[in-house]
């Protein structure tokens, strides 16, 4: 069985709580996770060039790689949304998605393979509207139907859903009934005091959750305004 650490943060392009922007920081929270995949939301700035919020210097003196899904030079991401594997995990595919929008919003998707387990991971940032954050959701379950029968999946990002079984996350069939299951990391935001679970983590039946929560510490409470969120997930595949 191969278990695995995912985890999902909105680092606020790099601006924390005292409206510095602290790559740094970013880096050392994410080293205080310690996941083998994450999901970032606004990791690059959002005019000009796209250029990533945590250079690649930085970058490169982690256990962690960038997933390819950039159409920019100086970006790590798609619209935002960026994904970071340990340097042993295989990329086999590395997708920048569009979705259905009336503002910019996409999402970064890759095929792994860890441990020989293949399994995918969404990176999403949804829409502020709820009937906007229905439809994108409905276009990324459509994208998780065209893999591979019985691939393992998991869905992670800044839903922008205060509801845990309302709005956009009925089209998940939470608890369960269609195959979809919801970490239960708790509250993440505002990262102060948490009193909304806006970050998700939902796996779909490839996986199994063994543990999971919202990151809670000192720095991390003030390097964004949201907390990294994580789950401890177990292959159900072997």
């Amino acid at each position: 069985m191969t278990t695995l650490t995912v985890a999902s943060y909105n680092i606020h392009k790099g601006v924390g709580l005292d409206r510095r922007r602290d790559a740094d920081r970013i880096i050392t929270v994410l080293r205080e996770v310690n996941a083998d995949v994450f999901a970032l939301q606004e990791a690059d700035l959002r005019l000009g060039e796209r250029a990533s919020v945590l250079p690649r210097a930085l970058l490169d003196d982690t256990p962690w790689k960038v997933v390819p899904v950039a159409k920019r030079p100086r970006s790590i991401g798609w619209h935002g949304n960026a994904l970071l594997v340990r340097r042993h995990i295989e990329v086999l595919e590395a997708h920048a998605l569009d979705l259905p929008t009336l503002e910019p919003r996409g999402a970064a998707m890759a095929v792994l393979e860890a441990h020989g387990v293949r399994f995918c991971v969404i990176g999403v940032h949804l829409d502020l509207s709820g009937l906007r954050r229905r439809d994108q959701v409905r276009a990324l379950l459509r994208r998780c139907d065209e893999l591979d029968h019985g691939l393992p999946c998991i869905l992670m990002g800044d839903f922008n859903q205060w509801g845990r079984q309302t709005g956009a996350m009925q089209e998940f069939d939470l608890p369960g009934e269609g195959g979809w299951h919801m970490a239960p990391t708790g509250a993440s935001y505002p990262s102060r005091r948490p009193l909304a679970q806006l970050d998700r983590i939902i796996c779909n039946e490839g996986f199994t959750v063994a543990e999971a929560r919202a990151h809670h510490s000192a720095l991390a409470t003030v390097a964004s305004d949201h907390l990294p969120v994580w789950a401890r997930v177990e292959s159900t595949a072997g």
